[in-house]
């Protein structure tokens, strides 16, 4: 009843705001659909007034929202204020390429996946598990991949040049394979990650090395050790395949697809209030649903798990490592630092008009932009704006993740709305009230950043609470001080700073995306975001201008991973 209670509430207040949106924003809302509607027609105050006439505007805007939610029971989302058509249809159009798009791009994010972390379930399963299978390093390189970047990389390789699959439109199961790709590759980076982060303290138990001991099969130990890890991070799943309908609209751009996210951004551009509504309630509903599909999923895959203390998942064993795994941090970070370092030393706004697009060289070692200016210096210069202000995103993310995660019932409810609401969305109801800029940008990927880390820190606080070890420690007189922090909180903090540290280069990216709509940093700053979106519209004559700042994405992501890694593990022989 409480995660319901929380779902509608995030759910009402979401749908306010949008409602709220013309007058949140201070901008005139009748001129911005005339505008939409006809460029070339003055804005004359008589035609100013019929449209605010037409829409109800004089109302105010609790009448206007009051007169919404009142067409919404009787299952009427209205009509659009600058088509004239119904809106209903248009969502149901969109939400329904959306949803076979999201289909085709979770099949591929499962099978990068499992392609991820099949090296650890073999070994696991025959007891030869070591620190060198693991696959985090891949997995988060892929996680990292720019979408929209990837997306431009594969129109221009398989689409123009080998001349394989279409390039924009939708006209049918081939359109969807590129943007599949697209998405699917970094999502499926994400989920095998977090698969092979769960599977060593499966492996662990006691179970496992009885059930090796009495010569049952290797795969039939990797099925149960697979369906013993995923329970908890199964809402993970339900949240990456909410993200791959609603979050997609930079896709969606580069293909052309009509799908829920671009027909919600351009309502949102177009101030289409109902449209905007309709779009945003799909997506919310969608998310709900995924939620309850994710719960139902876990508790099916648990049974009696959460009642049988020997079930409980462990923190997973430490393993060592060598001192070639224990330099890679080093290295990444001291290759980070001195590219960043030679470019803060470079000037990142000069423009030479006569070296654009030149390729690297020793006077310009990364090569130019579109306007000659020095990718180099951008990139150096862009750090602060990007690394800087991700690292703090994704620093308040886990702090709130791993507070709400304690009360499970109410985290579930609201991390199925704020994860329903793609990054897009969210920059646009925040840039309303605070305008544009990075504090807006930075506010707005915060608010949708914590609920795939409260959502697995909330089922790791529910399992590590069924433990029968914590029952005993209650009945010898431990208080609950005592159990929560040596006991709860460490079991809890370690997996979600880890996953938190994987999604850093997916924050530098939201905050890129919105950088790019014009929510975030503004140009000319040498945000790397921005630096790949100036870049796309000539990579294929200057791909060293989209490369740079995508390589220095990936070294963040290598580095994240590197230090996850690192400390998660420790000499054989010390367990958790």
């Amino acid at each position: 009843m409480r995660v319901a209670l929380a779902r509608v509430a995030g759910l009402a207040v979401v749908l306010a705001l949008i409602g709220l949106l013309p007058w949140l924003s201070g901008r005139d809302a009748a001129l911005s659909v005339l505008r939409a509607r006809s460029a070339e027609q003055e804005a004359t105050a008589e035609a100013l007034t019929a449209i605010r006439e037409d829409l109800g505007l004089d109302a105010g805007p609790l009448a206007l929202l009051g007169r919404w939610a009142g067409g919404l029971l009787r299952g009427d989302l209205g009509r659009s204020w600058v088509s004239g058509s119904d809106v209903l249809p248009s969502v149901l159009s969109g939400l329904t390429v959306s949803l076979a798009l999201m289909g085709a791009s979770l099949v591929v994010a499962l099978l990068v996946a499992v392609a991820l972390c099949s090296r650890t379930v073999v070994r696991g399963a025959r007891g030869t598990l070591r620190a060198s299978g693991s696959p985090g390093a891949t997995a988060a390189m892929l996680a990292s991949v720019p979408e929209f970047l990837l997306a431009t990389v594969l129109l221009i390789a398989a689409g123009v040049w080998l001349g394989l699959l279409p390039t924009s439109g939708w006209q049918g199961p081939a359109s969807m394979v590129l943007p599949a790709l697209a998405m699917g590759v970094p999502a499926g980076g994400l989920l095998g990650r977090l698969v092979d982060d769960a599977l060593p303290g499966v492996y662990a138990e006691r179970w496992a090395d009885l059930w090796r001991a009495s010569g049952v099969s290797a795969s039939r130990i990797a099925l149960a050790s697979l369906r013993r890890a995923v329970p908890a991070i199964v809402p993970q799943f339900g949240l990456v395949a909410v993200g791959l309908t609603g979050g997609a609209v930079a896709v969606e751009a580069v293909f052309a697809i009509p799908g829920i996210g671009r027909t919600a951004l351009g309502a949102a551009k177009a101030q289409d209030l109902p449209l905007l509504q309709g779009a945003v309630l799909a997506l919310l509903m969608l998310g709900l649903v995924a939620g309850v599909l994710a719960h139902l999923v876990r508790g099916w895959l648990l049974g009696p798990g959460l009642r049988d203390a020997a079930l409980a998942l462990p923190a997973a064993p430490r393993r060592s490592t060598g001192p070639a795994q224990r330099a890679v941090p080093s290295v990444l970070a001291a290759v980070l630092l001195a590219v960043i370092g030679w470019g803060l030393v470079r000037e990142p706004y000069a423009v030479d008009v006569s070296a654009r697009l030149s390729a690297p060289s020793w006077h310009h070692p990364l090569g130019t932009d579109g306007l000659g200016r020095d990718v180099l210096a951008r990139l150096g210069h862009g750090a602060a704006a990007t690394v800087g202000v991700a690292l703090a995103v994704c620093l308040i993310s886990y702090l709130i993740a791993v507070a709400i995660g304690f009360l499970p019932s109410l985290s579930s409810g609201i991390a199925d709305v704020a994860n329903a609401l793609p990054p897009v969305i969210v920059g646009i109801l925040v840039a309303a009230a605070l305008g544009p800029g990075t504090a807006g940008a930075s506010v707005a990927v915060a608010l949708i950043s914590w609920p795939p880390l409260a959502a697995h820190a909330a089922a790791l606080v529910q399992e590590t609470r069924s433990a029968g070890f914590l029952t005993a420690q209650r009945a010898i007189g431990a208080s609950p001080r005592w159990v929560l922090t040596r006991h709860v909180l460490p079991a809890v903090a370690g997996p979600v700073a880890r996953h938190a540290l994987l999604r850093l280069p997916g924050i530098a990216l939201a905050l890129a995306s919105l950088g790019f709509l014009g929510l975030g940093a503004q140009p000319p700053a040498p945000e790397w975001g921005l630096l790949l979106d100036e870049s796309r519209a000539y990579v294929e004559r200057a791909p060293w201008a989209a490369l740079s700042p995508a390589l220095a994405l990936a070294l963040l992501a290598g580095l994240a991973v590197s230090l996850s890694h690192t400390t998660s593990y420790a000499p054989k022989g010390q367990r958790a």
